[in-house]
């Protein structure tokens, strides 16, 4: 048997050097295992025949058997075609090329039986398949294969003449030297209780099923393995955790929390807030390590949850701190903040890359001797100078925008590691969040504040430039404020956008008698910041702006958001845009402006902004348009792992069956000392050693 582990893909029969390196370049294959765990992307049914009569223009592929009556070109230059006139002795269809042409030619005679293979189409009312596979009439093997498997391959591999058949030839060839079965990856007691079938089974069927309840077998047994070493991975380490990491306790809730709580306290607390600070200090009371995921929409008032445990960490003699990932969004908390607390003996300071000089020694100065009690700050907040007396509390706003090695850096600013509070506004789908952040205790604002009216989404068309204007006119006079938001700076010539700074001449010219801010995030620090402030205190009534507005802008008085090409955002960016208005008591305005020709992926996203404005059921139908690898988040937290097989937006069933059983075998066998178990914990040191780093998910 041939070492699959380790024999490089280059001694495979057929492959060689050159397409070795091809493989390995593109595909990033480099040995038998890799091209083992290639899998197919779809699978066809070779196992019909059909007759050239039941051919119509909307069947998907079809194979027929027959003979090449004749050749013919058509056309001159680049629009030269070559057609082949094939019979089954009862019909005629039409083959066609438009490359390829002399290789065809010779490659196929007249009067051969054949198999031809491909997706009809009609033209000028014939039936035609445009450059069909074609196979010998004797190779037989193809009715035999059942599902024939098609692989992905790039542009720059199907130029050099490798494609998906010649993928497939390279796994046929590899399954005929693999002649024993493949090492079993899980206990056999799992395969028995969850009636899953054998490694071997599953990837020789997820390459060529002889049916599909085969293929659909073997899916299932490799999705749930992949899910399920991500969950034994996460909850084993988080289990470890908890275990090591002893917390500070926080043994009281005392005078600043009450202080604050009867007299700064700026409306009634929901529910939903109550819940999770009841949840937050049974955490820091435990003797636990907190480790907490705190989702809430768009001004469900996290920012509140934050101060107030803040607040519990300052009773208790410790420090916090709050960590934004933006200039703005930071000020912005240090100025709220600064105002929250007015009154109570708090220093609260700020630390961003324009603190410096004699000021930043200062809170420097201030954090080592405690003398700062709550510090905000951006990433200059993780830098080697920054110390603190005693932090017993980390906050860290908008999670998905640090990576998971900045997020440790925090720890190691105490002797013990602090507690820890990370907040999103980007609501995180439970199969997502199940993956992503499986070792963190999750509580969810799902309640707005008395009083907040759901912010009313309209779609229009950039044809209709004065009806927008008209609304817009209506609200500033008023009294209102109006965003208008681009996703460019300058113009680009490959996408047909309207820019931010023709937007912005256009509405100094079409709306004068109304003052006008313009930011973005090319311009200085300081020029950004008095723009931004003339916004803030009403001085200008329209902020043109790109996406750097979207977290961190708090202007209670703004009533409209018109984003412009709303048709380039994602359904996350839409919904945090649409977040910045809808935060007074007065009805506001979301203005979806598209072109009028929209893919059906991008009328489903404006739809769903129209009809919702619950973010978890936007995120749910983000997974589903996008998939996870593109939700925004998942690559910036740092996670660096590729799903094979699963998909977290139809696998949630399989997500959670794994995570049961995962916990299962842990309470079963919580030291790893199981016998049954060894393949397991050998499997698992092995992924977390490999390509697939499932280690810093957690």
């Amino acid at each position: 048997m041939i070492d699959i582990e380790h024999q490089d893909v280059t001694f495979l029969p057929g492959v060689g050097p050159r397409r070795a390196k091809l493989l390995g370049d593109e595909l990033q294959i480099h040995t038998v295992h890799d091209l083992l765990y290639t899998f197919p992307y779809k699978h066809i049914d070779r196992t019909r025949l059909y007759a050239i009569r039941e051919l119509t223009a909307d069947m998907p592929y079809v194979q027929v058997r027959g003979q090449i009556l004749s050749f013919e070109t058509e056309g001159e230059g680049r629009k030269r075609r070559l057609v082949a006139h094939f019979t089954d002795g009862q019909g005629v269809v039409d083959l066609v090329w438009f490359n390829g042409l002399k290789y065809v030619m010779s490659a196929y005679k007249v009067r051969t039986d054949y198999i031809i293979f491909g997706r009809p189409s009609a033209f000028n009312g014939r039936i035609n398949v445009v450059h069909p596979d074609v196979d010998d009439a004797d190779a037989l093997h193809l009715n035999a294969m059942g599902l024939q498997p098609y692989y992905n391959t790039t542009e720059k591999m199907k130029r050099a003449g490798l494609n998906s058949r010649s993928m497939e030839h390279f796994t046929a060839t590899m399954f005929r030297l693999i002649d024993q079965p493949i090492p079993e990856t899980l206990p056999s007691y799992l395969l028995e209780r969850l009636h899953l079938v054998s490694l071997d089974d599953a990837l020789r069927h997820v390459h060529y099923p002889a049916c599909a309840e085969d293929l659909r077998r073997a899916q299932l047994r490799l999705k749930f393995e992949e899910l399920f070493y991500i969950q034994l991975n996460i909850i084993r380490y988080a289990r470890d955790r908890r275990q090591k990491c002893r917390g500070y306790v926080f043994a009281k809730v005392g005078t600043l929390f009450h202080a604050f709580y009867e007299k700064n306290l700026p409306f009634e607390l929901t529910g939903a807030q109550k819940r999770v600070i009841r949840e937050i200090r049974q955490d820091v009371g435990s003797g636990r390590q907190m480790n907490r995921l705190l989702q809430g929409d768009v001004g469900s008032g996290k920012t509140l949850v934050a101060l107030m445990t803040m607040l519990i960490a300052l009773d208790n003699s410790f420090q916090a701190c709050i960590m934004a990932p933006t200039e703005i969004l930071a000020e912005q908390h240090y100025t709220t903040f600064q105002k929250m607390l007015s009154g109570l003996p708090v220093r609260v300071e700020l630390l961003t890359g324009i603190v410096k000089g004699r000021r930043r020694a200062a809170v420097l100065e201030g954090l080592e001797r405690g003398d700062v009690h709550i510090l905000v700050g951006t990433h200059a907040v993780l830098e080697d100078t920054v110390n603190f007396h005693s932090l017993g509390m980390v906050v860290i706003d908008e999670q998905h925008r640090f990576g998971v090695a900045q997020r440790a850096r925090l720890w190691m600013k105490n002797t013990n590691p602090p507690h820890v509070l990370v907040m999103t506004a980007t609501p995180i789908p439970r199969t997502l969040a199940m993956t992503l952040y499986g070792d963190l205790d999750v509580s969810v604002i799902d309640e707005l504040p008395p009083g907040r009216k759901p912010v009313q989404t309209i779609h229009q068309y950039d044809s209709h430039r004065e009806s927008l204007y008209r609304g817009m006119r209506a609200q500033l006079n008023e009294g209102r404020q109006v965003y208008v938001v681009y996703p460019l700076i300058k113009e680009s010539e490959k996408m047909d956008i309207k820019n931010l700074e023709e937007g912005y001449e256009q509405l100094r010219h079409d709306l004068p008698e109304y003052k006008i801010s313009c930011v973005h995030g090319k311009m200085k620090a300081s020029e950004k910041e008095a723009e931004m402030q003339a916004f803030v205190t009403g001085q200008t009534q329209i902020l043109v702006a790109t996406t750097v507005i979207e977290v961190g802008v708090n202007v209670p008085n703004a009533s409209v958001m018109v984003i412009e090409n709303a048709e380039r955002f994602g359904l996350a960016q839409l919904h945090q845009l649409r977040g910045r208005v809808g935060r007074g008591a007065e009805q506001s305005y979301c203005i979806l402006v598209t072109k009028y020709q929209l893919s059906a992926d991008t009328r489903k996203r404006i739809q769903i902004m129209t009809e919702t404005n619950d973010g978890f059921e936007i995120a749910e139908a983000d997974l589903k348009l996008r998939g996870p690898g593109d939700l925004e988040g998942t690559q910036q937290s740092g996670v660096a792992f590729t799903l094979r097989q699963a998909n977290l937006a139809r696998d949630g069933q399989i997500l959670q069956l794994a995570r049961s059983t995962a916990e299962k075998v842990l309470d079963e066998d919580p030291f790893c000392s199981d016998k049954r178990n060894e393949i397991l914990w050998r499997q698992l040191k092995k992924l977390r050693r490999g390509a697939m780093n499932w280690g810093v998910i957690s």
